[in-house]
This record gives structure tokens, C-alpha cells and sequence, in this order.
């Protein structure tokens, strides 16, 4: 079944190729943590998906996550689309290197419903921004349920540099529940440096905060970011990601790598 799915995504795959143009090549929202200005177009469906691992190790405990990370993106018009996002199939493992236990927990995370606007073109020294609007619903399996339903606001604003660089930015604010299920606000920031090395080839450097909140509210998550995407067509993209946390509430590690197609 596995040697017959990927057949199928080979004979699939020059078949988009002739039918991408350079104005309609795919631009993703992975792997960086900082959006994309751009929507998918009128009438037109991205898949981005992937596979994804956290490490961590703190007071004696070491915990590993598996998910699988996926976006659908339909164009609702040229400068709007709609969105569902989610984790996706999820395991944790929980090793405690002291008794030498072993915990597992399998299931589901939670969906996100939204929708990105593409709000204004770059010209000048003004960005190319959108914003973007989610809620999140408290749909997953038990031990990746949230405590409630959420949602956040982001505006997401690109600059084309000299030498082919580009510089994202993302500010927000996200409505969550903390584990005594009470609503709380938090920040969001992510700041993300691409280079363009060909016109299929980019890399980035990122440093990404998706959640800034006080201690009692779970406390703050940051990370540092490098990875890269390659364009196998104009409208298929391979990509990965690596993250170092920066404070004890953020994994140790995280590493990413994932398939992106436009229809």
C-alpha cells in the first residue's frame, strides 16, 4: 500500500508542475513559526503537513511528544482563505530515570478553525501584511485536551530586503485556559530572517515566543529556530525545522520535516 501511495504522488507530482505558473507557486506557513503575508487564492486548497518530535528533560523526568502537524488552507477569494489546523495524531512517552517508569499516552490534539486576510500588498517601505484570526476548540482525546476553548489574533507583515533576504514579523494575542480551567490573555511574537539561495531554495533563523504569560498561567515559551524549504515543483515543497528552548517551559528540542502541495 505504501509503494502503491507513493506511485501515485510521482505520477502526481509533473502533472502540478505543468500547471503551476511562477504568479501561482506555493508559499507556505511552515516550517518558521512566523505566518506567511500570502493566501492561497481564490477557489485553490493547500495541504501542509508534516511529522514532528519534542524532547525534554527536567528534575529527573524525560518526556518525548510525536505529532503530525497539519494546516488546510481553501480560498475563500484573492485575498482571503479559510483554514483548519491541528497536531493531529498524538503520543507522548514519559520516562521517569529515577523508578525507571514508563508512561504512554496516545490520542488526538485539539482542531483550530480560522481565517487569514490579506490586507495589503508590499509598496514602498510598507510590508506586505495579513491578519489572521483562530479559534481553538477543545476537541482533542483526553491527555491533549485543553481546559477550554481558545482563540488568538495575529498580524503577520514581510519585508523584501537587498541580496534576496527577507525579514517576517508576527505580534498577537491568544484567549486561552490554564490548568485550573481559568481564561487567560497571552502574547505572541515571532521574528524570522529568510535567505532566498535559488529560486527553489530558502533557509531561516527565527526567534519565535508563542506564548508570553505569567508563571501561574504556565509561563512563557520561547524557542530559537533554523531551517530551510525546497520547492520539488512550483507547487510542491519538502521543508524541516529545528528548535532549541530557551527557558524550562519549553521543550529542550523540537525537529520538524514536512510535505506541502497546492491544488
Amino acid at each position: 500500500m505504501r509503494v502503491l501511495k507513493m506511485a501515485a504522488l510521482l505520477l502526481v507530482l509533473p502533472t502540478l508542475a505543468q500547471a503551476a505558473d511562477e504568479k501561482d507557486q506555493i508559499v507556505t506557513d511552515r516550517p518558521d513559526f512566523v505566518e506567511s503575508s500570502n493566501v492561497v487564492g481564490k477557489g485553490r486548497f493547500q495541504l501542509e503537513t508534516s511529522v514532528a518530535l519534542e524532547r525534554d528533560q527536567t528534575n529527573g523526568i524525560r518526556q518525548r511528544t510525536y505529532s503530525t502537524p497539519t494546516l488546510l488552507r481553501f480560498g475563500i477569494s484573492d485575498t482571503m482563505e479559510a483554514r483548519i489546523e491541528t497536531d493531529g495524531r498524538m503520543r507522548s512517552v514519559t520516562d521517569d530515570l529515577q523508578s525507571g517508569s514508563r508512561q504512554t499516552q496516545n490520542g488526538y490534539a485539539d482542531v483550530s478553525l480560522g481565517v487569514k486576510w490579506h490586507v495589503a500588498d508590499a509598496q514602498g517601505a510598507r510590508p506586505s501584511m495579513a491578519v489572521l484570526g483562530h479559534v481553538d476548540l477543545d476537541s482533542g482525546s483526553g491527555p491533549f485536551r485543553a481546559a477550554g476553548k481558545g482563540g488568538s489574533l495575529r498580524l503577520a507583515a514581510e519585508w523584501e530586503l537587498p541580496d534576496d533576504f527577507g525579514l517576517g514579523v508576527m505580534p498577537g494575542l491568544a484567549w486561552q485556559h490554564n490548568d485550573n480551567g481559568e481564561r487567560y490573555t497571552s502574547g505572541i511574537f515571532g521574528i524570522v530572517l529568510g535567505k532566498e539561495w535559488s529560486e527553489r531554495c530558502r533557509t531561516f533563523v527565527e526567534y519565535s515566543a508563542p506564548r508570553i504569560a505569567r508563571g501561574r498561567d504556565g509561563g512563557s515559551l520561547t524557542t530559537v529556530d533554523i531551517g530551510g524549504s525546497y520547492l520539488l515543483t512550483d507547487m510542491v515543497q519538502v521543508d524541516t525545522a529545528l528548535s532549541r528552548g530557551l527557558n524550562r517551559n519549553t521543550p529542550d528540542w523540537s525537529w520538524t520535516v514536512g510535505l506541502s502541495i497546492k491544488f
